[in-house]
């Protein structure tokens, strides 16, 4: 079985097998072996401030010339096959499962940090996107993390006032236009070290305009965190 099979249909297998999902073969724990999780891709050498891969991890032209709002960003992989096909499977088709196994492999990579932040906010959706879809794929990988990492997880923090239009195609600076003013934060972070997460990191577009709300709300650090980042 490919892993591209592995993450479309893992939500018909026994989450307690000891088999690796990939490639069938026993595995040490957990819902893939070290192999294949070697195979998927990984964004080990990326911006450290924009997490766009990036030659020995050093800031890329576009951070040099333009800094984020935010002081870090992190990204377990590229958006690429088969991650590409777990995030559409999470996001689009409720397949739940998704949220486990790559909130588990974030928080594998999470773990190699010499420090944590002190909350874990996920990004949130506007009211009626949140009706129509019925849940809150960044909530779902948050929650994985904060378990894994012994993190708390503010669920509703963090609030989109208002609906934009879609952001596909966007370039960042339409991104950018588009967002601002459309969030609000809902209680103090004075003093705290953050963790903004989300299951993909495009331009940084939305992580920067909740940045400028967590700033405001007294964060002292703030990080954005995602599943994966598109090259």
């Amino acid at each position: 079985m490919s892993l591209f099979t592995c993450l479309r249909h893992l939500g018909a297998a026994p989450l307690a097998t000891e088999i690796c999902l990939g490639c069938r073969l026993p595995a040490s724990g957990g819902l893939l072996c070290e192999g294949c999780k070697t195979d998927l891709p990984w964004n080990r050498e990326a911006c450290p401030r924009c997490a766009m891969p990036s030659v020995l991890n050093l800031p890329c032209p576009a951070c040099l010339r333009r800094p984020r709002r935010f002081d870090a960003a992190w990204t377990a992989f590229r958006l690429q096959p088969p991650i590409h096909a777990g995030i559409l499977g999470l996001k689009y088709a409720a397949r739940f499962e998704q949220a486990r196994l790559l909130g588990e492999l974030m928080a594998q990579g999470l773990r190699e940090r010499e420090t944590l932040p002190d909350l874990l906010l996920p990004v949130p959706l506007h009211w009626s996107r949140l009706m129509r879809r019925g849940y809150n794929q960044a909530l779902l990988l948050s929650r994985v993390v904060g378990r894994e990492l012994q993190r708390p997880v503010d669920a509703g923090a963090l609030r989109r006032l208002r609906r934009s239009s879609d952001q596909i195609g966007q370039s960042a600076r339409a991104r950018r236009r588009n967002l601002r003013g459309a969030f609000d934060c809902q209680r103090s972070l004075e003093g705290l070290h953050v963790a903004l997460v989300d299951d993909v990191m495009t331009t940084g577009a939305t992580f920067d305009e909740l940045t400028r709300v967590c700033r405001r709300a007294g964060a002292t650090r703030i990080e954005v965190w995602a599943a994966a980042r598109t090259v």
